[in-house]
C-alpha cells in the first residue's frame, strides 16, 4: 500500500500514512486516526495537505534503504537540480 506525507499547518506537525491511490485524507483527525496516534489539542477537523511525493510503496526496509530520497523541501531552485 502506498504511502504519503501529511503536513498540518495549525500544528506545524507531518505524518507518514498509508492508504490506497484514490484515497486523501483531509483533516488532521483523518490522519491521526489512520496513523494510530493521539491528535493531541489540535482540532480533529483541522485542514491537512498532502505533500508532493510519488505514493512510496515500502515492502521492506532493506529493499527502501537502498532506494536514493531526495531530502524534505527538494525541487526547482534548491540548489541542487541543475539550470
Amino acid at each position: 500500500m502506498p504511502s504519503y506525507d501529511y503536513h498540518c499547518p495549525a500544528n506545524g506537525r507531518t505524518i507518514e500514512v498509508r492508504h490506497g491511490m484514490n484515497e486523501r485524507m483531509t483533516t488532521w483527525g483523518e490522519v491521526c486516526a489512520r496513523a494510530e496516534i493521539d491528535p493531541g489539542k489540535t482540532r480533529a477537523d483541522s485542514p491537512v495537505e498532502r505533500l508532493m511525493g510519488t505514493g512510496v510503496v515500502r515492502t521492506s526496509e532493506a529493499a527502501t534503504s537502498a532506494l536514493p530520497m531526495a531530502p524534505r523541501g527538494c525541487g526547482p531552485g534548491c540548489g541542487c537540480h541543475p539550470g
